[in-house]
């Protein structure tokens, strides 16, 4: 059987789904395929305050207001009993200063819901098993189903918003190695039991291990009383021959003291999860017909929550350029996609750089001064990591250097 669309997208996810959003606007027919069916479990459950401005761009915002997750305003660090936050209302960028920290399984599906909504044929439980791009640029995709009524799509474009399913890097060969070293995150949903009046549950909570500063975990409260929790570090750290995920989490939380009374009445009732190695990067973000968002593309790490905005960010500098070109305009993807997405990309890179060398946690814990320093950093943490007005998103990397080396001299 052979099928026709516009644009082909492969995954529901957030990237997918605004995407599908903004070619909707456009008048354009777009198919979504999802191998998985919604809803379905993931992590990068705290949000950045600039995904709201894509998600009101796709006219999303609305649907997601209406969940009543959980608000969120800033982002809050301890190391040794030392405690320092950012209030993300306080950033240098314009934009929205809030959000909302989800439930990834509910808010995937509120997003791919509202594409449907919009237009666009969301397709669960479809698989791409096979991937050709033709002269005229136009795509080609033997899909299975799982009832086994296989077919062929046909697009004049293809976005493959698979995250880490990273399909598209896979089929045509484009994955390179990332230059980070290979670490682990073991993680999981719990009802969290804190009763401690001073936690800001409107904050994700990020903890630096007392005694290795590289090792960190994340506390992001959701709005029922439960949490994502989780851990991250190099292999050597774990003992993954000899404990199971959960009993990992349950051992490096009881050697954090920031952590281990908070979640004294923690329950683990849901089975604890690990993932390895997911940093990665890939030869180039587009092609002939085709371009990557997301994940799909390139993931740095999760420490500072950038993956959704990125995803968002990607779909929202594709759409108008996937208009142009199908409507015959020449498009260089190079300069208007791939060098753009990455202003932002390079600047979460360097500040996770920053992050594992100690330079950035230095910064995080100095005597802030009373000047617009502190504001641009947080702009940087809020997601505004494109707002290149910002002079430490201009030249992230010598900037972050040079301001850890004044935050040490203090």
């Amino acid at each position: 059987m052979q099928d026709n669309t516009d644009v082909a997208i492969i995954g529901a996810g957030p990237s997918g789904a605004v995407a599908a959003a903004l070619l909707r606007q456009r008048g354009l027919a777009v198919t979504v395929l999802e191998q998985t069916h919604f809803p379905r479990f993931s992590i990068g459950e705290s949000l950045l305050p600039q995904c709201m401005a894509f998600l009101e761009e796709a006219g999303m915002l609305e649907a997601v207001k209406s969940e009543q997750f959980q608000y969120k305003n800033g982002a809050m660090f301890a190391r040794n009993g030392v405690t320092t936050g950012f209030d993300f209302r306080e950033k240098f960028s314009v934009g929205p200063g809030t959000t909302y920290q989800v439930p990834r399984a509910r808010f995937d599906q509120v997003l791919a819901e509202s594409a449907a909504e919009k237009g666009a044929d969301v397709r669960f439980g479809h698989k791409i098993t096979d991937v050709t791009v033709d002269a005229e640029q136009r795509c080609r995709l033997s899909v299975a189903t799982e009832d086994g009524a296989d077919y062929t799509l046909n697009g004049r474009f293809l976005l493959d918003a698979s995250g880490y399913g990273r399909v598209l890097p896979r089929l045509m060969g484009l994955d390179r190695p990332s230059n980070f070293p290979v670490r682990r995150a073991v993680f999981a949903h719990i009802e969290d039991g804190i009763s401690d009046s001073t936690h800001d549950r409107e904050k994700i909570l990020i903890v630096i291990h007392p005694e290795q500063h590289d090792v960190w975990y994340w506390l992001i409260p959701f709005s029922n009383g439960r949490c994502s929790l989780g851990v991250v570090a190099r292999e050597e750290f774990f003992d993954c021959e000899k404990y199971t995920p959960e009993q990992l989490l349950r051992s490096a939380v009881a050697a954090s003291p920031d952590l281990n009374g908070l979640l004294a009445d923690a329950v683990y009732d849901t089975d604890a999860r690990t993932m390895v190695g997911y940093s990665s990067n890939v030869s180039s973000l587009h092609g002939p017909g085709f371009a990557l968002l997301g994940n799909a593309g390139e993931f740095l790490d999760p420490v500072f929550s950038s993956g959704v905005t990125v995803a968002m960010k990607s779909a929202s500098l594709a759409a108008p350029l996937i208009d142009r070109q199908l409507q015959g305009d020449n498009v260089n993807w190079e300069i208007e996609f791939s060098d753009a997405l990455k202003v932002g990309v390079n600047t979460f890179r360097a500040y996770v750089e920053g992050w594992y060398d100690g330079s950035f946690q230095d910064v995080i814990f100095a005597n802030k001064q009373d000047n617009n320093v502190p504001r641009m950093i947080c702009s940087i943490l809020a997601g505004y990591a494109w707002d290149t007005s910002n002079p430490f998103v201009a030249n992230p990397k010598r900037k972050l250097s040079v301001l850890a080396k004044l935050c040490r001299a203090d």
